[in-house]
Formats: C-alpha cells, sequence, structure tokens
C-alpha cells in the first residue's frame, strides 16, 4: 500500500516541470512584451496581415452617374470608371443588384488600380443602377452611380 502513493505522484510531479521548461524562456519574453507593445502586432504574425491593415481598401474615386440621351445614346456606349486602393483588390460590377457577366455587352477593363466597366451600344434597357464591389480579404466597399437613359419628350 506503501507503493502506491509515490507512483500516481511522479506523473503529476514530472509533468508541469516538463511543460514549464520547454516553453518558459520564449514565453516569458513573449508574455513581457505582449502587455506593454501597444499596437505591435505579436512576433508570430504573418507580415502580409499586417499588410492588409497598413492599406486600407477604398475607391480613390468613386463611380458618376452617366446621362444619355435616348437619341444620342443608342449604339453609343457608357462607361464608369473607379479608381482603387490597393491594385490587389478584387472588383466585380453588378446592375440593380445582380452581378453582370462579362459579355459582348459588357466590357470589364482592370488597368492597376484603374477600374472600368465599358457598357457598349447603350440602349434603355441598360439604364439602371451599377455598383461596383470592391473585396480585398474579407474586406468590402461598394460603389454605386446610374446610368440614365432620358427618352426624348
Amino acid at each position: 500500500s506503501e507503493a502506491k502513493p509515490p507512483k500516481e505522484e511522479s506523473p503529476k510531479g514530472i509533468t508541469p516541470v516538463k511543460a514549464k521548461k520547454t516553453p518558459s524562456p520564449a514565453d516569458a519574453e513573449r508574455r513581457k512584451l505582449r502587455p506593454g507593445s501597444g499596437g505591435e502586432k505579436p512576433p508570430e504574425e504573418p507580415p502580409f496581415t499586417y499588410q492588409l491593415k497598413a492599406v486600407p481598401l477604398k475607391f480613390v474615386k468613386e463611380m458618376k452617374d452617366i446621362v444619355l440621351k435616348e437619341a444620342e445614346s443608342v449604339g453609343s456606349s457608357a462607361i464608369f470608371e473607379v479608381l482603387i486602393s490597393p491594385s490587389t483588390a478584387i472588383t466585380s460590377w453588378m446592375k440593380d443588384g445582380s452581378n453582370i457577366r462579362e459579355s459582348p455587352k459588357h466590357k470589364f477593363i482592370a488597368d492597376g488600380k484603374d477600374r472600368k466597366l465599358h457598357i457598349i451600344d447603350v440602349q434603355l434597357a441598360d439604364a439602371g443602377e451599377y455598383t461596383c464591389v470592391l473585396r480585398l480579404g474579407n474586406k468590402e466597399k461598394t460603389s454605386t452611380a446610374k446610368l440614365i437613359v432620358e427618352g426624348i419628350p
């Protein structure tokens, strides 16, 4: 009966010591750094997340409404343009809340931070609200403008 308690004790006694020993020097350092470190990132964070925070997702230039008169507009084209930041963000386009696919009618032009939606051969049916959706990681921004086709009085 006397052999039992030491057996139970030894694993208990050993594990905490082992667990403490390996992480302790580095851990103590990290723990010391963290609370007083102000806005600094913990060292394990990969550098790219830091860049995402440093570069805000934004429209440098928002979309503008386009007003065309029906007589002039039929057969001509309209171009919505935005300037975005950063250039790595992904843009997609919507009309009246549904996604636009690239087609002979709609051309998407992406040149660095310059993004355009080219509407070819504008008809009355193309009038509506157009939105550029900007995505980067889990962030999202939108810019919206109208294409107005004025009927002939």
